[in-house]
């Protein structure tokens, strides 16, 4: 063998092994992407508890700032009290005169009660009863209200329902706020999550228990967990209820079908000591096939 044929057998060679090594390794990546369960689609999730005032008013006073860390009870922002110590002040008078003329109607039942049968009727000594009993209620009545304007009073100061986050902060001193209207968020402490969204046909790789790992976008920080639950329903697009509430069906048909993201949640197990998580962050989630529990197990 000449060296001419020598070097065509050479270059064969290699020209072949280079080929059949892409050939292998496309085929390796179109596995890996194919028949792992991974996505780059993943979401760090959180507890956001809307903070809302039970008693309307002027804003007297804001006691926190943006991006706060408070305790459970810390009071948030306070609601002028000149109000509700007037309404407190006017339920107190009003229990105190139904609570002398209570006074006044059973003393007055008790006379009746005790006097002899021809200065006092039958009918007579029951209306004065009745009319106790009366008394009684409505001064009940205005305990009630006292109690109802001591409530009010309290409420005017809004504490934090739990530890947390005050998030976006747009409050002020000044601002008018209604009963049950939305204020303040407060991101909850300890109740991050993280929601992966696998395509459909990748669900029957996961399994409740196996463990996750979420490599946060552009850091090289990873989060490990495990997979805590699978979402069993999203929305249909094309199938909205029209105003008659029949199915208003899409009459186009694409040929390209992509496939649906189911969410999966992730419970978070480790974090990285200088890492700060915030909700709406974004990563990428492996799932580590561990089978703890079979598919065969959970509930339809």
């Amino acid at each position: 063998m000449n060296n001419s044929k020598r070097a065509k057998l050479l270059r064969f060679s290699i020209t072949f092994l280079v080929l059949s090594l892409a050939i292998f390794l496309g085929l390796m990546l179109w596995d890996n992407y194919m028949n792992s369960a991974w996505t780059r689609d993943g979401r760090v999730r959180a507890d956001v508890v809307m903070v809302a005032p039970d008693v309307g008013g002027l804003v007297g006073r804001v006691a926190v700032v943006d991006n706060q860390f408070v305790k459970k009870g810390e009071l948030l922002y306070q609601i002028d009290e000149e109000r509700f110590h007037h309404a407190l002040h006017e339920a107190q008078a009003i229990a105190q005169t139904r609570k002398s003329e209570y006074e006044m109607k059973q003393h007055q039942s008790v006379r009746r009660l005790a006097a002899d049968d021809e200065i006092v009727s039958a009918e007579s000594r029951d209306d004065a009863l009745y009319d106790a009993q009366i008394a009684h209620a409505r001064y009940e009545e205005a305990l009630t209200q006292v109690e109802t304007q001591k409530l009010n009073l309290d409420r005017s100061s809004i504490r934090a329902p739990c530890d947390g986050w005050v998030s976006n902060l747009l409050l002020r001193k000044g601002d008018y706020v209604d009963r049950g209207e939305k204020h303040m968020a407060l991101i909850t402490s300890g109740s991050f999550w993280i929601y992966g969204y696998f395509e459909e046909h990748k669900l029957s790789l996961i399994h409740i228990g196996d463990s996750a790992e979420m490599k946060m976008l552009g850091t090289k920080y990873t989060v490990k967990g495990h997979v805590e639950s699978i979402a069993r329903g999203i929305s249909d697009r094309d199938n909205v209820t029209d105003g008659r509430l029949l199915a208003n069906v899409n009459p186009i048909f694409t040929w390209v079908r992509l496939a649906q993201r189911i969410p999966v949640r992730i419970h978070i197990d480790e974090v990285p000591a200088d890492l700060i998580l915030s909700a709406g962050m974004t990563c990428s989630v492996s799932i580590i096939p561990t089978k703890s529990i079979p598919r065969s197990a959970l509930k339809m």
